[in-house]
């Protein structure tokens, strides 16, 4: 699988990931303290402003963001439609570049004033396991947000969206075929202990 193979996998991973968080949430809402959802959502906001920060980066464009956390988030509704928006984007962006693109490092301006140089598959890692780590913790703010089935895995986003990798190949068929091998010996360290 090649770099931007994998980064389009995760971009549409993200994108189902964050719609589903975001679902949920509004599912909830009527079960949840007012502190808590205010929590969460200035978490998820900060997470989309860090969206909203790479792409203006990944574009060699400048932003307005002096910083990623506001202490006010948007409403649900207003969050919802604007992390769908730039999850959107990020997915036709990467279709879009080539792997020579993938590779260019960029410079910019972190929101600190601080200089920073990264290539734009870097970048692009970090926006999606920035706001898987914040999802994480959406879940930890809202536990009764597991009871809405939400399944924050990759692998398991894999075999939704491809469901012949459910398919046993005829590799792994032989394979099961074939005797058990014995167990290996247990490796001795260089130590000799």
């Amino acid at each position: 699988m090649s770099t931007k193979t994998l980064l389009q996998a995760l971009s549409r991973y993200k994108f189902r990931s964050d719609d589903e968080v975001l679902t949920a949430l509004a599912s909830l809402s009527d079960n949840v303290t007012t502190d808590a959802m205010t929590a969460a959502l200035r978490v998820l906001h900060h997470a989309h402003l860090v969206d909203r920060i790479f792409a203006a980066n990944l574009q060699r464009h400048t932003h307005d963001f002096k910083g990623s956390w506001q202490a006010d988030p948007p409403s649900l509704d207003e969050l919802s439609a604007n992390m769908r928006e730039i999850d959107a984007w990020y997915v036709e962006y990467i279709a879009g570049i080539t792997n020579a693109d993938l590779e260019e490092r960029i410079d910019f301006t972190f929101t600190d004033g601080q200089h920073g140089r990264m290539s734009r598959e870097e970048m692009l890692a970090h926006v999606i396991t920035h706001s898987g780590y914040h999802r994480g913790e959406v879940g930890r703010l809202i536990p009764e947000i597991e009871a809405t089935a939400m399944r924050d895995v990759f692998a398991g986003y894999l075999h939704e969206a491809e469901p012949e990798r459910r398919q046993e190949s005829e590799l792994h068929q032989w394979r099961n075929r074939q005797p058990s091998a014995p167990e290996p010996a247990p490796l001795k360290s260089a130590a000799g202990n």
